[in-house]
């Protein structure tokens, strides 16, 4: 793939992998929209196959997405789209999974913030929406709701913990914090970057800790630049991994820190969990979160990444001639 400068070509030799992908325009964001949607069908395909806990998790994993959906209608709205130029934002796939298709049908259809909050209400989106939309009428920025969208599905995701298994619970429960850690840690990393008020940044924080308690995330939000955030987060990992005996190296890119890291706790997830074949309930929990991990990071560390760097320098010729 480091070799192809051709997004058509690159598209071909990625096919294989992702069955049935078309492109049409070859934009990023078609690219990316077909991507994440093959990765959607592969998480159903999976959820029809899986025990019973694991289906309910993975339909509670999926809800991601349909965050990412109310994201795009509210933010279409607030820049003036046409409601059709609104569905073309829409994955309307996982609402499909989450039987939830008439609802984003109904929301599409609304043309005000209110009609949104209201319509809203007596969903489990009610209070990020009603706090999101107010700080946007008064500051003009959209990033309290987005946010506050984030951080309840980190902590639905955590609620949804007591209803597995022992086993299920010890490798499920590891998946959720780390991912859950990743979002702390960039959500303080664009507050330090953007000058955010630290103390409205603190309302976004999950209080579901891996590596860092709540003592070191609040020294972490205290800082003042994404250089001592860094240094503070080296300091931390490189600590508990030597504790734990697991040695592995955080590697900053300082172009992607944050992607630098989420690798890092990929890694110690693998690492941490070596299962026993002969386990098949162990065995199978793995191979799904596996899958979910592994083809989340091949799309967004190295397709994307790819796309992006092909059509840039394509741009960039034909700026040139």
């Amino acid at each position: 793939m480091k070799t192809v400068y051709d997004i058509e070509t690159f598209i071909d030799i990625i096919k294989p992998f992702y069955p049935n992908i078309e492109i049409k325009e070859y934009t990023i964001e078609e690219i990316e929209g077909v991507l994440i949607n093959n990765y959607i069908q592969l998480i159903g395909k999976v959820q029809q196959f899986s025990p019973l806990n694991m289906r309910k998790f993975l339909k509670n994993y999926l809800m991601k997405f349909e965050i990412q959906n109310l994201k795009q209608v509210i933010i279409s709205l607030i820049i003036g789209m046409g409601q059709e130029e609104r569905r073309k934002n829409i994955n309307f796939l996982v609402e499909v999974y989450l039987d939830n298709t008439e609802f984003i049908e109904d929301l599409l259809k609304l043309t005000t913030l209110d009609e949104i909050q209201i319509f809203l209400k007596k969903s489990l989106y009610n209070i990020p929406i009603r706090e999101g939309i107010l700080y946007f009428k008064k500051n003009k920025e959209i990033f309290v709701l987005e946010a506050f969208l984030d951080q309840l599905y980190f902590n639905h995701l955590r609620e949804q913990l007591k209803n597995l298994n022992k086993k299920e619970k010890i490798m499920i429960s590891l998946f959720v914090k780390y991912k859950t850690e990743i979002y702390n840690l960039n959500v303080i990393y664009r507050g330090i970057k953007n000058k955010i008020d630290r103390k409205l940044l603190s309302q976004f924080l999950v209080n579901d800790y891996l590596f860092l308690n709540e003592d070191k995330l609040n020294h972490l939000l205290n800082l003042n630049t994404p250089d001592d955030f860094l240094s503070n987060v080296e300091l931390y990992l490189k600590n508990i991994t030597k504790t734990e005996q697991i040695f592995i190296t955080l590697k900053i890119d300082p172009k992607h820190i944050i992607r630098s890291i989420e690798q890092f706790y990929i890694t110690y997830y693998f690492k941490k969990f070596k299962i026993k074949i002969d386990d098949i309930n162990f065995f199978t929990i793995s191979k799904i979160l596996e899958v979910l991990i592994k083809k989340e990071k091949e799309i967004k560390f190295d397709i994307l990444p790819r796309v992006i760097k092909i059509i840039h320098k394509k741009f960039r010729g034909l700026k040139k001639l």
